[in-house]
């Protein structure tokens, strides 16, 4: 059965978590494809629970135990849309940067380098990586676009350590649609980057 908006997994969430961890999790559900580009971290969606769990803690200080275990919970139950008979398509470009930053111990970090090189097989998902020594020729920051079913239904979501937004104004797509383009030229290839991802997992 489809599930309604407003009515998927996410809202036995509200109340528990903030509203954008809710809203992330319907932008994914409803997404045709879903484009990220993340230089200081794995994407949410892609994150081990021991990952993200380090990330959590560090990033928002004091929260209560339940409450880290329920953004570890909702974050790795937003992966269930590859699932699907029809996944959305999901490219993820990662920096370099965040396969080498140490959030976590080795141990967490090499689980979730493979965690990487098995979600590469998966058919509807493709990972990329930006190297250091790639010239990036504009400003780039963590950023998700959505296809929705039609252009107009785009959104792009803005991730930062203090919170994130969403933008659908036309003009603002335009902008991410050639980030996300200069970004294909000088990010490696997908087979370059799982054994750009193998290395890094090896010297762990």
């Amino acid at each position: 059965m489809t599930e309604e908006r407003g009515k998927g997994w996410w809202e036995a969430y509200r109340g528990v978590l903030p509203v954008a961890y809710l809203d992330i999790a319907e932008l994914e559900h409803h997404a045709t494809r879903l484009r990220s580009i993340r230089m200081l971290h794995v994407p949410g969606i892609l994150q081990t629970p021991d990952y993200a769990r380090e990330l959590i803690s560090s990033g928002v200080t004091g929260l209560p135990d339940v409450e880290v275990a329920a953004r570890v919970e909702h974050r790795t139950r937003r992966r269930q849309i590859f699932d699907r008979a029809a996944p959305p398509g999901f490219d993820a470009f990662i920096h370099e940067a965040a396969l080498r930053m140490r959030y976590c111990g080795s141990d967490v970090m090499r689980s979730q380098l493979e965690l990487l090189q098995e979600v590469a097989d998966w058919p509807s998902v493709t990972i990329r990586v930006i190297p250091f020594d790639a010239r990036i020729t504009s400003s780039v920051h963590s950023v998700l676009y959505a296809d929705g079913v039609i252009p107009p239904l785009d959104t792009v979501q803005l991730d930062s350590a203090f919170g994130g937004c969403f933008l659908d104004a036309e003009a603002q797509l335009v902008k991410y649609r050639s980030l996300f383009s200069s970004i294909e030229e000088i990010a490696l290839d997908a087979d370059e980057s799982i054994k750009f991802i193998q290395h890094i997992t090896q010297g762990m």
